[in-house]
Formats: structure tokens, C-alpha cells, sequence
């Protein structure tokens, strides 16, 4: 596995999807570094910290953030609200030499300012992307627009893994029109700790599975 391998990229369908969880499960299974570039809304410690505490990241294991904004709205508003301005410049990827997660702020199209779209970014950074998604109602027309989106940018999609309860067509249904292969199906967690993760981390046989789409 190549060094170019081992950096993903962690994007959601909408807001609220579940991608700081799906974040912690793969930072965990790859032992990876964790880097959230752009954190809005800061009031709960933000989801850098989320990550942290959940599996008890030392220091080498994190990344600060390059921007974080108080106000729990769209990266470029939030940065407004603090006559503050998101330069793309410092969004750079980190030179790490083992297995590096990003996690973006909000979905695709999300402005990171009123000319740059977090999609733009995506182009920039030329990452593989592992889409996350709601399990249940909407997520058929939320994902299909987001992997249309994706394709037309020629950005490399990795997989989804839908996050939430089990539904029993959504996946097929996912799979079969979009030929996008499903990585995973998490279930809502009744406990959500570092234990959690690592059974579903085992259960959905994802060693295997992401040693083989990190080779494609």
C-alpha cells in the first residue's frame, strides 16, 4: 500500500450523516491520523475533539484544525460572522508518512467561501473519497446526486458506507444504479465507544475490504 494509498477522504450526503463516527471507525481500524480541516460550530468541542476522546488519540495521532469558526453554520457564513476569510492555501495536505483521514465540514457543494465549493476542494486535494450516507428515506436521491457529482469531477469514489439503521432495499438499490460499491452498513450504536468500533470494525470484515479498495 502506497503513501498516496493510505490518505482518504471522509465526505457525507447532507449534514448529520454520521461522518465523524464513520471518521473514528476507519482512524481506528487503519491506525490512521485524523484531520478535520474546517470545524463550524465549536460550542460541544467540535468533532476533532468527538474523535479524540472517543478513541483516545494521543497527540502524533491528530491534526489541529486549519480553521474553526463558533457559529454551527456553512464553513464560508461562519467565517463571515467572524470577519474571517477560509484561504485555500492553508488547506494543504499534511505530509505524513503512515495512513492520514480527512473529514470534511457538511456535504459537497458546501461554499467554503462564496467562489469555493468544498467539491472544489476535493479536485484539489485528488484523494479517493468514501461517501457517507443515511440508511434510511433520502438517501437514495442524496447519494445518487452526490456520486453524479463526483463523476463529473473525475474524483476517484472508494465506496459508501451507510450509517443508521438497517434498511432492507436501500443498499441494493445504491449498489445496483450506481455500480458504487457498499463498504459497509453501520447500525445505530445502543453504546458508542472505542469497543463499539472495533466489533463492527470486525464484523463487517473491513481489514479485508479496504486492503483491497486502497490496492484498486
Amino acid at each position: 500500500m502506497t503513501t498516496r494509498q493510505t490518505k482518504l477522504v471522509i465526505c457525507g450526503t447532507d449534514t448529520d450523516v454520521g461522518k465523524t463516527i464513520i471518521s473514528a471507525l476507519i482512524v481506528h481500524g487503519l491506525q490512521a491520523t485524523y484531520w478535520k480541516p474546517i470545524q463550524s460550530g465549536m460550542n460541544d468541542g467540535g468533532d476533532r475533539q468527538t474523535v479524540c476522546e472517543l478513541l483516545n488519540l494521543p497527540p502524533e495521532r491528530w491534526i489541529p484544525e486549519a480553521y474553526c469558526f463558533k457559529a454551527p453554520v456553512s464553513p464560508h457564513w461562519a467565517a463571515e460572522l467572524e470577519d474571517r476569510y477560509i484561504n485555500k492555501k492553508r488547506l494543504n495536505i499534511p505530509q505524513l508518512t503512515g495512513p492520514l483521514v480527512i473529514e470534511t465540514a457538511g456535504g459537497l457543494m458546501v461554499p467554503l467561501t462564496r467562489e469555493w465549493m468544498q467539491i472544489d476542494q476535493l479536485q484539489v486535494w485528488d484523494l479517493p473519497i468514501i461517501l457517507v450516507a443515511r440508511s434510511g428515506l433520502g438517501t437514495l436521491n442524496h447519494s445518487l446526486l452526490s456520486i453524479e457529482a463526483l463523476r463529473l469531477r473525475k474524483i476517484k469514489i472508494l465506496g459508501l458506507i451507510l450509517n443508521g439503521p438497517i434498511h432492507s432495499d436501500n443498499s441494493k438499490t445504491l449498489e445496483e444504479i450506481s455500480n458504487v460499491p457498499i463498504i459497509a452498513e453501520i447500525p445505530t450504536f445502543n453504546q458508542l465507544n472505542i469497543d463499539a468500533l472495533n466489533e463492527q470494525w470486525i464484523q463487517q470484515n473491513l481489514k479485508a475490504k479496504f486492503k483491497k479498495i486502497l490496492n484498486q
